[in-house]
């Protein structure tokens, strides 16, 4: 068995523009979650293509063993809280293959945990499309898979959907004014207020969760479950409210980034203290 749920965030802004907004915002998001002997490594990072499909392939390890919750950390030996990340983006549409909790808004990932194996796996897909959020089944599932499968929509202006511990103004969509695009604040409205020539967009997230673990199963995936919409709320108001920072970047801008992010991230997480998004025991 395995839960899956399709996560939609609208955001005020291009399939385009979020090409870049996306990957400015993973980088740095990386840096804030890495130090202390933990966070991400960065193996692989080049172009690929395969059967007529090119994109951008990245292969991270991430080093998470305070960032689980107590009861994970009780049955998993040591070594068991690293995990492999393979990601294939071709954008606008993003596959995994293969088979954790990452504090970030990957586009599309597949995990696997050295210790389980196959026996635990997430696996996100993502279509990014030019409308609200509208389009039933945008991941061409079959009937009976889609009638198994829950939709979450994901308000970035909606404070409430933040955990207290998370909330930080300054990150806040509510608040937030941008002086480059004139977009924003965002009001409760927002989605029904838009100006006429302001974009908008829709990340359609499809998460599917496996943790075969008898006696734990339902626990841990449903505890996944609430991670990856805190992890994608929390990653999208960044991604807007940080827009003054990557609008107005080209692709080749964003790569040197990601060098010079990867350099940054091995010599950060093997120093410092510990930093960045730690789970609940809820």
């Amino acid at each position: 068995m395995v839960l899956i749920k399709e996560y939609r965030v609208v955001l005020p802004v291009s399939v385009e523009e979020y090409q870049v907004g996306q990957l400015y915002s993973v980088a740095e998001a990386s840096k804030n979650e890495t130090g202390g002997g933990e966070g991400i490594q960065v193996l692989k990072n080049e172009p690929y293509e395969k059967e007529g499909e090119k994109g951008q392939y990245t292969h991270k390890i991430y080093h998470l063993k305070s960032k689980v919750p107590a009861y994970v950390k009780l049955i998993a030996p040591e070594g068991a809280l690293v995990f492999h990340e393979k990601a294939w983006n071709a954008y606008p549409y993003c596959r995994t293959r293969g088979s954790l909790i990452v504090p970030l808004g990957n586009l599309c990932s597949a995990f696997q945990n050295e210790y389980m194996k196959d026996d635990f796996m997430i696996k996100i897909e993502t279509w990014h499309k030019s409308d609200m959020g509208t389009i039933e089944n945008v991941h061409d599932l079959d009937e009976q898979t889609w009638s198994t499968v829950e939709v979450v929509p994901i308000d970035i202006a909606n404070k409430e959907e933040v955990a207290a511990g998370d909330y930080k103004p300054e990150e806040d969509p509510a608040l937030f004014h941008s002086m480059k695009t004139d977009r924003g604040p965002l009001s409760p409205e927002w989605k029904n207020e838009l100006k006429t020539d302001c974009p908008y967009m829709c990340a359609y997230k499809l998460v599917t969760v496996k943790f075969k673990w008898w006696g734990l199963q339902t626990k841990v995936e449903n505890f996944i479950h609430r991670q990856e919409k805190r992890i994608f709320t929390n990653f999208h108001r960044q991604l807007f409210c940080w827009i003054d920072k990557w609008v107005g970047l080209t692709m080749e801008d964003i790569r040197r980034m990601e060098e010079e992010t990867q350099k940054e991230l091995e010599e950060m997480r093997q120093k410092g203290d510990v930093r960045g998004t730690s789970a609940t025991d809820e």
